[in-house]
């Protein structure tokens, strides 16, 4: 009964240790933090404290074991202890991780905070978060496999499987081919700066921006709020659009079939009434001229500019829009018609057939 109490005794006080560590660390993470606000560093930690405090209760709980003698603990010490071990080996991967995690977040956070130009910005995040999940895909196999060699049975098993290691590399290689290039397409895109988030693309006949991306797929939210999922060996292989580099400026065109008897020159003054009252236009440049003739209409072509994709959409849209409503009002002889003769007559017999 002593032995029982003192487990008991032991425990709880490894939970109030525990407690007051995680406590502490808090506090000071958070003055920390006060002291230096011009990095997230000390208040990204704080996110630790959890996976900290597990590491030290699985180890307090570890040693409490070792110093009691009561009997079903005792009895059972090898279970107890391989329990243990293997929380104390996860706490200690999660701790691990979410360490690294701040310390990539923090450096991105610095990063964006003193860089102005986005694309740089937007590329320095797709790296970062390749990063952490490499970081974490790594992590997770150490503590995996150390936590298998836990387990007797594994450690035997490991000692036999490893003198057939070259052959069963060799077929995993061929057989895990297509995943190993998606794989290698990640770190790619990732450094090689070919895409990155927050890039507006144009994939499959698809226009949207690019929102994710993993070390496998990247997916790409539309217009329409619809994801697209891909590949990243696809962006590798095919050619795709990236509207993002080299700047966000782009240039569009509004295409309108007008009557050959069209005011080309009223058309052009209206264009620049449109885009000087539409916020989106950024004022780089415009023109309208006469691109193609057909023999019922002529084309009229309208060149607007705008910061980004979305703002080009609107503008050629309010372009659009206006330009067909102010024809249709002032002048509706410039719209396209369909001219329509009446069919020749053709003299009669006096039985009323043709002649």
């Amino acid at each position: 009964m002593n032995s029982a109490l003192r487990l008991l005794a032991l425990l709880g006080a490894s939970i109030l240790l525990t407690a007051a560590a995680g406590w502490a660390v808090d506090r000071l993470l958070r003055r920390a933090d006060a002291r230096h606000p011009e990095t997230p560093w000390w208040n990204l930690l704080r996110r630790c404290r959890h996976a900290l405090q597990i590491v030290l209760l699985a180890a307090l709980f570890k040693g409490a074991c070792r110093h009691t003698a009561w009997p079903p603990l005792r009895d059972n010490a090898a279970v107890t202890g391989r329990i243990l071990s293997l929380a104390l080996i996860g706490a200690g991967a999660w701790l691990i991780v979410a360490v690294a995690s701040a310390a990539v977040e923090s450096g991105y956070a610095r990063y964006a905070t003193g860089t102005r130009d986005p694309a740089r910005v937007r590329r320095v995040r797709t790296q970062v978060t390749l990063i952490t999940r490499v970081v974490t895909v790594v992590v997770a196999v150490i503590a995996g496999a150390a936590m298998l060699l836990t387990f007797p049975s594994f450690r035997a098993l490991g000692t036999s499987v490893l003198a057939s290691a070259g052959i069963i590399g060799i077929v995993a290689g061929v057989a895990a081919q297509s995943t190993l290039g998606n794989l290698f397409a990640g770190f790619q895109i990732a450094f090689g700066d070919m895409v990155r988030i927050g890039d507006t693309v144009v994939v499959a006949g698809e226009w949207g921006v690019v929102e994710d991306i993993t070390l496998t797929f990247l997916a790409v939210r539309t217009w329409d709020e619809r994801r697209i999922t891909m590949p990243v060996s696809y962006f590798t292989t095919t050619p795709f659009e990236n509207w993002s580099r080299g700047g966000v400026q782009m240039t569009g065109t509004v295409f309108l079939h007008c009557d050959h008897s069209a005011p080309v020159d009223l058309l052009r003054d209206k264009v620049l009434e449109i885009l000087h009252a539409c916020p989106q236009w950024d004022g780089r440049g415009w023109d309208l001229a006469v691109t193609e003739t057909t023999p019922s209409t002529i084309v009229v072509r309208a060149i607007v500019t705008a910061k980004d994709a979305d703002d080009l959409w609107t503008v050629r849209c309010a372009v659009r829009e206006q330009l067909i409503a102010w024809l249709a009002e002032k002048h509706p002889g410039a719209l396209p018609r369909i001219l329509l003769d009446p069919a020749p007559t053709v003299p009669a017999t006096a039985e009323g057939r043709p002649l």
